[in-house]
């Protein structure tokens, strides 16, 4: 039966009216894939030498243990967001003398094998073939492998429980935070405690027992689940939801620009792809750590460009070259009122510029790295509130694909087009090429004043690229209409 319905979404992939469209993107993302796949298995080959260059005096694998409680909270906080739950239309099936079980098994077994579980395995069966070559028992490394495996699938079934509660996301964000506190501040030693539980998988192979059974509790308890909900008539009842109602009346202050704020404020709260987008540029706000700590970056000053645009500018990019894509359900219905569509695109510029500011000013304690940092932080974010704005809503008015806001943001294709490509040169190449320019022929300062006299004329003459951007999009008004309209 499972090569049955196996053969079934095959049929049905090759078959949908959207296979062929698109074919330059898919290949793009089968080569990103690859590349990504080779990061990983060389980032697994080369984990044992990092290793022994940097803590020459402990074991690799020890090392590895120890944060390994940080890689199972992480991975599961990460798919809540990234990992689309497995689905298949069971609808024909219903009628059909299918078993409920034999589906569900499907269902979960296809899920056992998702892109996300083998990412793991490319990383850690390489570092695995590593230490059998370095002298490590292959029984011991095969049971502790087997273990990363079982864990993997616990992660995996255990995110279809947690995936439509953003309570659980709540709460798994806190522990990652307050486990990390507790263990950078010295107040519990997390590595300490929790390296000898997963070293123990290696050290005492019987143990695997222990995550297999963890595993096989967790696909238990999502059958059951699965099985109780595979009904037709659960099938057949339409959706009934709660309403939730909120005023936003603080936007009232905005006069014209009102309606289309609290607008997309109610699209960005209730849907779960928009507001993926908010907690994803808000958790970005960390990314300096990653350069600003390391000394190879101190003096990095173009990087520091690079951040700066990026970390100011990230809800800019994740929201703004989607604009009006959010809207595809009902831009036509918008387009067909009598509406200033200037009015409907400062709404957009505006929603995005409090984004810079705020961005902008979660920053501000990287001046712990030093005043230069603030510096260009700020000309950033200067830059993108006066020129990456309008660019981001001129090609905007390229867009012609439908977006549908109950998906997920990761692994999802829909709204992507060239457009989004091409978009990265003007709107993160742009600036950092300007900036290294001038830091390399004059100084750090002059790189600094250009991005922000750049980004205080683009308010100065804000009105006009408005102008501009208006009279673009009524002229692409009716193709983005019929593109919009078109369903895969």
């Amino acid at each position: 039966m499972f090569i049955h319905f196996t053969r079934l979404q095959w049929k049905s992939f090759f078959r949908s009216s959207s296979f062929g469209k698109s074919v330059a993107i898919k290949i793009l993302m089968g080569f990103l894939t690859i590349y990504l796949v080779g990061v990983l298995i060389m980032s697994g080959v080369g984990l044992y030498f990092i290793l022994r260059k940097l803590v020459p005096d402990q074991n690799p694998l020890w090392v590895v243990c120890q944060f390994m409680v940080y890689w199972v909270l992480i991975e599961l906080f990460f798919r809540y967001f990234m990992q689309k739950l497995p689905v298949m239309d069971i609808k024909p099936l219903l009628i059909s003398p299918i078993k409920k079980s034999s589906i569900a098994h499907y269902i979960l077994g296809r899920s056992s094998v998702s892109a996300y579980n083998l990412m793991a395995l490319f990383f850690f069966v390489p570092f695995g073939i590593v230490l059998i070559s370095k002298g490590y028992p292959p029984l011991n490394i095969a049971a502790w492998l087997l273990a990363i495996v079982a864990t993997v699938l616990s992660v995996n079934y255990v995110n279809f429980l947690v995936n439509k509660s953003n309570k659980a996301l709540v709460v798994i964000g806190t522990i990652i935070i307050a486990l990390y506190a507790l263990d950078h501040f010295k107040v519990l030693p997390v590595t300490e405690i929790f390296g000898p539980v997963f070293h123990g998988l290696y050290a005492y192979p019987a143990t695997v027992l222990i995550p297999i059974a963890i595993a096989v509790l967790a696909y238990w308890i999502n059958f059951r689940f699965l099985k109780k909900r595979i009904s037709l008539d659960d099938a057949l009842q339409s959706k009934k939801k709660e309403a939730k109602t909120s005023e936003l009346a603080w936007t009232r202050r905005f006069g014209d620009m009102a309606p289309f704020l609290q607008l997309d404020l109610k699209m960005i709260w209730r849907n779960k792809r928009t507001k993926s987008q908010v907690f994803i540029s808000l958790l970005f706000v960390f990314y300096g750590l990653i350069f600003y700590t390391q000394d190879v970056y101190a003096n990095m000053k173009v990087m520091h460009c690079f951040l700066g645009i990026f970390m100011t500018g990230i809800f800019l990019s994740n929201f703004g070259q989607f604009i009006p894509a959010w809207d595809s359900s009902y831009y036509s219905m918008m387009m067909s009122q009598n509406i200033p569509l200037r009015k409907y695109l400062e709404s957009k510029a505006l929603l995005i510029m409090v984004s810079v500011v705020v961005m902008f000013f979660l920053t501000i304690p990287y001046v712990y790295f030093g005043s230069d940092v603030l510096a260009i932080n700020f000309a950033s974010a200067l830059y993108n509130l006066g020129v990456n704005i309008p660019v981001i809503l001129y090609f905007g008015s390229f867009n012609k694909k439908r977006i549908e806001l109950d998906q997920s943001p990761f692994g999802n294709m829909q709204g992507t087009s060239a457009t989004q490509f091409l978009i990265i040169l003007p709107v993160l190449g742009l600036p950092i090429v300007l900036f290294a320019i001038f830091y390399f022929l004059i100084s750090l300062t002059a790189a600094v004043v250009v991005l922000s006299v750049l980004g205080i004329a683009g308010f100065a003459l804000r009105n006009y690229f408005m102008e501009r951007i208006t009279e673009q999009y009524r002229k692409k008004k009716y193709g983005m209409i019929t593109g919009f309209k078109e369903k895969n």
